[in-house]
């Protein structure tokens, strides 16, 4: 089979157009077109239904599709492992990681890892879960950071680090002088809460519902630092991990308390292709999460 026109086809079913996939392969349409019409030709099968200007693949298109992806993804990873073999200690690593992650736990691992690597450069992108999924199994990036669990036939997947909720609350707030809150110190009092499909919140309508506590929810937010500042305001008090927090704590904006319910924990998750292949800077990398998350761990107890 012609490799070639091959990817032509790949990068056509992939973009979902002829004139996207010759832009990706920097060649011009009709070239593209000619590559799917040699390799519809020569095993004389259609491997593309058109209706319009939409393109559908046909089940013989669907399954050299398959095939077509993890032949080039075999492609990218050898020419990863050469260039781990070129670069030596020199390279580049691809992070995607979720937005609490990413935002206030990643920074501290990743300026360990700068000091002892300097030679490393590292490019970290914030995006949903779902995002982080699809371009993980596309080996767009290394590994990933995800705020609940998938399961997903290309990835491996595998919990790094637990962390507790709180209670935060703004200085000042009756139920500041708390050391531990009770699922019924909640009741009448304003929620704050994350938006929906979030890890919080879904935490945190699980706590609500099995205790049966009564609360108004005066405000829906996104972003941990809106609602940071939304609780600072007066606003209402909200769910969120100590670590979120940490700086508001240091100059007293802001109070957590802990939550006497054990399950209200968070998990994060590390992910990568289950083929991905492992450089030396990845791998140290990937030892350092598991070292700072076991180190932040027992400074929490």
């Amino acid at each position: 089979m012609n490799l070639n026109q091959l990817k032509i086809f790949y990068m056509a079913a992939k973009k979902g157009s002829l004139s996207a996939a010759a832009t990706a392969l920097y060649i011009t349409q009709p070239a593209v077109t000619k590559g799917i019409q040699r390799l519809q030709e020569y095993y004389e099968i259609k491997l593309f239904n058109r209706f319009g200007k939409k393109m559908a693949l046909t089940d013989a298109g669907e399954v050299l599709y398959g095939i077509a992806e993890s032949i080039f993804e075999m492609e990218n990873q050898a020419e990863e492992s050469l260039r781990d073999f070129q670069q030596r200690r020199r390279g580049f690593i691809r992070i995607l990681s979720s937005e609490s992650f990413g935002s206030y736990y990643l920074p501290s691992i990743i300026s360990r890892f700068i000091k002892a690597n300097p030679k490393i450069r590292i490019s970290v992108e914030l995006l949903p879960t779902d995002l982080i999924v699809d371009k993980t199994a596309m080996l767009v990036n290394d590994i990933g950071f995800i705020s609940y669990p998938v399961h997903h036939k290309k990835l491996f997947m595998r919990e790094v680090l637990q962390d507790s909720y709180q209670i935060i609350v703004p200085a000042g707030h009756p139920l500041a002088s708390k050391s531990m809150i009770e699922p019924g110190d909640l009741s009448g009092h304003p929620l704050i809460i994350h938006e929906k499909g979030s890890a919080p919140r879904i935490s945190t309508e699980d706590f609500v519902k099995r205790h049966g506590i009564k609360v108004s929810i005066p405000l829906e937010l996104s972003n941990n630092e809106a609602i940071k500042t939304a609780v600072e305001d007066g606003i209402g008090i909200a769910v969120i991990t100590r670590r979120v927090v940490s700086k508001e704590l240091e100059i007293g904006t802001l109070k957590a308390i802990p939550m006497s319910d054990p399950a209200m924990t968070r998990k994060f998750y590390l992910i990568h292709h289950k083929d991905k292949y492992f450089s030396r800077p990845l791998q140290s990398l990937i030892d350092m999460v598991d070292q700072w998350a076991s180190e932040y761990i027992q400074g929490e107890h």
